[in-house]
This record gives structure tokens, sequence and C-alpha cells, in this order.
């Protein structure tokens, strides 16, 4: 099983791709839209991203999961655009926020960890002359991919305890459980770097 990353084996033409492709895609990608600040290509860019999921055998609830985490940031954005800004900036912004996001997610999804980390890896090269270890640069980056969806696994069960218990109308509720789901993840992510020997070079 691949316990650092998301990866959900397949053999859609977006596996076929190397990482290094992909990542670059979804850079330029960023960039682009970003650049063009046009709600119509950023809205065209959503409905594509959410289309790309199926095309490639990704399962749909994976769209659905993304939305579930972002709409509160989703929500936010396009009251303050509606009460204070341009409706259509809260559009674009909204649109492309999810849409890159979906992107993102969907590389994660269809690439190997090994792979990702390889890549890491010779991006980082570089920097040895700096005495940067390049190894451990590739875990940090590897480390962060997976903390989002951590994060996002702490919420969720923070939030269906909060609701079992019948917490309604208390918010701040949430606050404790969810640092204690994200402490016992980070404790349990230690624990298997520290069995795998990581960091054993710098003990005396």
């Amino acid at each position: 099983m691949n316990t650092l990353g998301l990866y959900i084996p397949g053999d859609g033409v977006l596996y076929r791709l190397r990482a290094r492709t992909k990542l670059a895609g979804l850079l330029v990608v960023c960039v682009v839209v970003i650049a063009l600040a046009d709600p119509r290509v950023s809205v065209g860019l959503l409905l594509a991203a959410v289309l790309l999921y199926p095309a490639v055998g990704l399962p749909f609830k994976r769209v659905l999961g993304v939305l579930r985490t972002l709409w509160p940031f989703l929500l936010a954005i396009g009251v303050f655009q509606g009460l204070f800004g341009d409706p259509l900036t809260g559009v674009r912004l909204c649109s492309q926020l999810l849409a890159l996001v979906l992107l993102a997610n969907a590389v994660t999804l269809t690439t190997r960890v090994r792979e990702m980390l390889d890549l890491f890896e010779r991006l980082a090269r570089p920097l040895g002359r700096f005495g940067v270890s390049s190894e451990r640069v590739a875990l940090v980056l590897a480390l962060t991919i997976r903390s989002i969806p951590m994060v996002a696994a702490a919420w969720r069960a923070a939030v269906e305890g909060y609701r079992a218990r019948g917490l309604s109308g208390r918010p701040h509720l949430l606050v404790t459980p969810l640092i204690v789901q994200l402490f016992r993840m980070a404790e349990a992510t230690g624990e298997a770097l520290v069995a795998r020997g990581i960091d054993e070079d710098a003990r005396p």
C-alpha cells in the first residue's frame, strides 16, 4: 500500500505522462489562467478540470471531496466580492481556485510517490553545492503534499464527532479535537520516519 501519498492505480492518459510533464503543464496552466484574469477562461478551466477526472479514470467522488474541503473558502470569497467588490471577480477567483486545486489533485492521484520524490530530488540537486540535501528536500515536499489530505481528514473527523455529540451552534469546540487529530497524525508520521532510519546520520 502507498502510505505516503494518494496515488490511485489506473491506466488513463494522465497516468502515462511523466511527473515532470504533469507538473510543468500544471505550472503553465496556473500562469496562463491567472495572467488572463478572465472569468470565462476560469469557468472553462473549471469545467475542463471536472471533466478530466472521469476522462482519465479517476472517481468523481474525488471532485466532490475537493469541493467539500474548499467550500468554506469559496463561500467567503464569493460573499466578500459580492458585497464589497465585483461579482465577476468573485466568480473568477472561486473558479480559478477550485479548478487549480482539482488539477493539482489529479496530478497527485495519478503520480506514484516514488516518481514524485525522484523528480523533487533531481530538481533539488543543484542546491547540493550550498550544503542542502536533495533527499531531505524531496522528503519535505512529499510530506507537504501528504499533509493536505491529512488536514482535510482531521477536519472531517472533528466535524463528524462534533455533530455526533449534538454540539451545533458552538463551532469553537471543533478546535481542540482538530488539533488532537493533527498531533496524532504528526506523531504517527514521525514514528514512521524514525522506523525507516531518517536522520540516523545526524546522530552522534
